[in-house]
């Protein structure tokens, strides 16, 4: 009897050549020439990824600007996925999520007036307004634009999950790959991001085997950081709310609008609450009835003490969201995210090699 795995396939491998096929030659037309590419004096720098979503693109943009922006004047430009406009803005304090969209919005309110951050659709449209707008102008940084080739970056940064690395993957709709993994010679610098501490040296000079790096590109090693709970509203009179102290019989509502929840949903393996997930999918909008939906699944939780929390990016969005009730808003907390590169390895600092390629 065939299973139900090998129809899928056999489904899906034909479509997923001709989508190959179309990535191929569109490169092949980048590649010769064909098709052009605008480069610019100020050094524009692309974070993205090969893969459909999860790599941690926003968290390693906020990493290169928490450890440059006090020193050069950086912009980023982002398409703003999912907002509800359209065309070149400025992010601004009255910015929401349906205006740029939940990822710039984060990062400008992260790093405020010391970055200029943008979104537009149009990405060379996008770069010459901030250029117009602003000709001093450092460094751009692209978010989410691997597959962007019609702007040539100065340097370009690949993330790689270390749990689904891009050699182990497969050609979308069978796998999650945007195109060819072998494109990660398009990189100059790759970093295999989410790495375990249990990481051996085997296991780095592994990875630069499998994913062939080259002579001229930079292999890094990131992992994530977590900080202490904060409230997703600051200003609704939140509980005191000490994580640390809750107990076997307290309960943690554990909401997720992001593409992929693993890592989130396993920190708090080692804590004693009971955690219920309640999972949507990426840059999820949550409607009136989504939060319906989350103060049900909320109110049915037993134990003395109960709370919601979220990821960051989702916190973003909620903080916006006019449906959530005073009671909820009390009750919900985010855990921030950050990035750290691994220490020890033989390549250079990240920060570093990114300063001296971009010439700064």
């Amino acid at each position: 009897m065939v299973k139900r795995e090998q129809v899928i396939t056999w489904l899906l491998t034909p479509l997923s050549w001709i989508y190959g096929g179309i990535m191929a030659l569109r490169n092949w037309l980048f590649d010769n020439k064909v098709l052009s590419q605008s480069e610019y004096d100020v050094p524009v720098v692309s974070v993205g990824n090969i893969t459909v979503g999860g790599t941690g693109k926003t968290p390693h943009v906020e990493y290169i600007l928490s450890c440059m922006a006090s020193d050069y004047n950086i912009a980023v430009l982002s398409r703003g996925y999912k907002r509800k406009t359209r065309g070149f803005l400025m992010a601004n304090s009255h910015s929401t999520p349906e205006s740029i969209g939940d990822e710039p919005l984060q990062i400008y309110r992260k790093f405020g007036m010391r970055v200029k951050v943008a979104v537009c659709e149009r990405r060379k449209k996008g770069i010459s307004e901030l250029l117009r707008q602003y000709p001093d102008i450092q460094m751009i940084l692209l978010d989410d634009a691997f597959q962007h080739r019609y702007v040539k970056p100065r340097v370009s940064i690949l993330l790689t999950d270390h749990s689904h690395p891009i050699y182990k993957d497969r050609i979308l709709p069978l796998g999650r790959l945007r195109e060819s993994w072998r494109q990660v010679e398009r990189a100059d610098m790759v970093v295999v991001t989410k790495c375990p501490d249990s990481m051996q040296p085997l296991d780095y000079r592994l990875f630069s085997k499998d994913l062939e790096i080259r002579p001229y590109q930079g292999l890094y090693f990131s992992t994530i950081s977590y900080g202490s709970i904060m409230p997703v509203y600051p200003d609704d009179e939140p509980y005191n709310v000490n994580l640390s102290a809750l107990t076997h019989d307290d309960s943690v509502l554990l909401l997720t609008g992001i593409a992929n929840p693993r890592n989130f949903v396993r920190y708090f393996r080692n804590y004693p609450f009971k955690a219920t997930v309640c999972h949507y999918d990426d840059h999820h909008d949550f409607s009136r009835k989504d939060i319906a939906d989350i103060e049900k699944k909320f109110n049915s939780l037993t134990g003395k003490r109960k709370m919601i929390l979220t990821t960051e990016k989702d916190a973003v969005r909620l903080a916006y969201n006019p449906y959530v009730p005073h009671r909820l808003k009390q009750l919900m907390y985010y855990l921030p995210i950050s990035v750290c590169m691994k220490q020890g390895l033989d390549s250079n600092d990240f920060i570093s090699d990114l300063i001296k390629r971009t010439g700064l």
